[in-house]
Order: C-alpha cells, then sequence, then structure tokens
C-alpha cells in the first residue's frame, strides 16, 4: 500500500515503536506511584538504556535504505508481536534502594523523577512524529 510505504519508512517507524514504549513505561510508573503504601509492594522497572541501545542497532541495522524493515532485537524486557505493535516485559529487582521497613521498593522521588523524564522523552518523540506527518499532509494536499 502507498500509506504503509511512506510510514514505514525514515524515522517513523523508530519513533512509532519510542512513542509505544514511553506510553508503557509511563503506566508502569503510574502503577508503582499508585502501590507506594502497599505493603510488600516490589516496583516494576523497565530499562529505557537497554530500549535505547535495542532501537540504535535495529537502525543501524537497517542501514541507510529505508525500504529495509526496522526490527528490535530479542530482548527480555521488550518483544515486537506478531502485528508489529511493542510489548513491554517490566522487571521487579534488584531494588534501586533499600527495602523499607513495610517491605516495598519505591522511593517516591525516584518516581516521579522518572514519570518527568519519560515525559520528556514522549513529548519530544510525539512533536517529532508530529512534523513528520504535517510534512506528509503538505505533500498530499500540494501546497505550502
Amino acid at each position: 500500500m502507498f500509506i504503509s510505504t511512506l510510514t514505514e519508512r525514515g524515522s517513523m517507524p523508530a519513533l512509532i515503536h519510542l512513542l509505544s514504549y514511553t506510553e508503557q513505561r509511563h503506566r508502569m510508573i503510574a502503577e508503582n506511584i499508585a502501590n507506594v503504601d502497599t505493603p510488600g509492594y516490589r516496583a516494576k522497572r523497565l530499562d529505557p538504556k537497554a530500549f535505547e541501545e535495542a532501537l540504535g542497532e535495529a537502525m543501524h541495522r537497517r542501514g541507510s535504505d529505508p525500504r529495509n524493515p526496522l526490527t528490535l532485537p530479542l530482548h527480555r524486557q521488550f518483544e515486537v508481536d506478531e502485528s508489529g505493535s511493542l510489548r513491554v516485559h517490566p522487571t521487579t529487582g534488584p531494588p534501586r534502594n533499600v527495602l523499607f521497613h513495610d517491605g516495598t521498593t519505591i522511593s517516591i522521588d525516584r518516581e516521579m523523577a522518572d514519570l518527568a523524564a519519560n515525559a520528556m522523552v514522549h513529548n519530544a518523540a510525539t512533536t517529532m512524529l508530529s512534523g513528520k506527518f504535517d510534512g506528509l499532509m503538505t505533500a498530499i494536499r500540494g501546497r505550502l
């Protein structure tokens, strides 16, 4: 299809995977924050550095030919399913900080910092992807 050819080239697939990752990481961090007072709750973690490295590796393997598919390498924390959707598998350990007296491993300050950093990455990717779609719409309309 013509439209899928346009959207599967360049940086669009990488931005789409990044948005999916940050959305799912945002939900995981929100779940951790919601359970900050739950005794025995173990904070879930996704490693953004590992995702960044995997995305970089996928882009490097794809090379300069945008017709090559962007395929993320296998990782224990994320995978792309048959439909092309990114699925994440958060881990619960090892804890980043000490085990608190109620058995939790959550530091609300750390979770809020992670939430803010994740939101900035998500907003940047959204802005870039929006610019790509705006360019396509301009080309489709045939005017500047």
